[in-house]
C-alpha cells in the first residue's frame, strides 16, 4: 500500500510540475500590422489551440505549440479578408491553421524569456525567435511579445502594393488545463 501512495504521488507530482496550459480565446490577441500602399494596415487572427507547458523554474521543460485559425484573418474590411483567404496569401482551404512551436525557452531577466522556435505558415517551416513576457494570471499566465517577420518567406502575397515586412504582436491568456 505504501508503494502505491508513493506511486501516486511522484505522478502527481510530475502532472504538476509539467505545468500545462491551453490558450484561452477570451482576452486573447494575435495582431499584425502591414503597409499597404504606404498606409498601416491592421489585422487579426483568433482561433487559438494548443498546449503551452511552461515553468519559469524550468524552462529546459517548458513549451509552447500553439495554432490560429487562418480563415479568421480580419482587418475590417471584407473583401480585403476574402481576398486575404485566398490562394495567393494564406490559402486557408489548403492550410486552415497557423502554427507557433518552441524549440527552446531561455531566461532573459525576471519576467522576461527568449522564445526560440518556429514559425509555420502555409506549410513552410521557418526559424524564429523573439523576447517575450509571462506575468502570472489566476491560474496562468499572460504571454506577450512581438516581432517582426518577412510574408515572403512563407509565400503570402505575391508582388504587390503591400509591403513585405509585417509585425506581429502576440498576447495570450493562457489557463490551466
Amino acid at each position: 500500500m505504501k508503494k502505491i501512495m508513493m506511486l501516486l504521488l511522484i505522478i502527481g507530482a510530475a502532472n504538476v510540475s509539467r505545468a500545462q496550459y491551453k490558450p484561452a480565446e477570451q482576452g486573447s490577441t494575435l495582431k499584425f500590422t502591414i503597409k499597404n500602399l504606404g498606409f498601416g494596415v491592421d489585422g487579426s487572427f483568433t482561433g487559438f489551440e494548443g498546449a503551452i507547458n511552461f515553468n519559469p523554474q524550468n524552462l529546459a521543460a517548458s513549451s509552447f505549440d500553439v495554432t490560429v485559425a487562418s480563415a479568421t484573418v480580419n482587418t475590417d474590411n471584407s473583401l480585403r479578408d476574402e481576398h486575404l483567404k485566398g490562394d495567393s496569401f494564406f490559402d486557408v482551404k489548403t492550410y486552415p491553421r497557423i502554427k507557433l512551436a518552441s524549440t527552446q525557452i531561455t531566461n532573459i531577466r525576471s519576467g522576461t524569456y527568449l522564445f526560440n522556435g518556429q514559425l509555420t505558415i502555409k506549410g513552410k517551416a521557418k526559424p524564429i525567435k523573439f523576447p517575450f513576457e509571462a506575468t502570472q494570471s489566476g491560474d496562468g499566465f499572460v504571454f506577450k511579445g512581438s516581432f517582426k517577420m518577412n510574408r515572403k518567406d512563407f509565400g503570402v502575397g505575391g508582388t504587390s502594393t503591400v509591403s513585405d515586412e509585417l509585425e506581429v504582436f502576440i498576447n495570450v491568456t493562457a489557463k490551466k488545463a
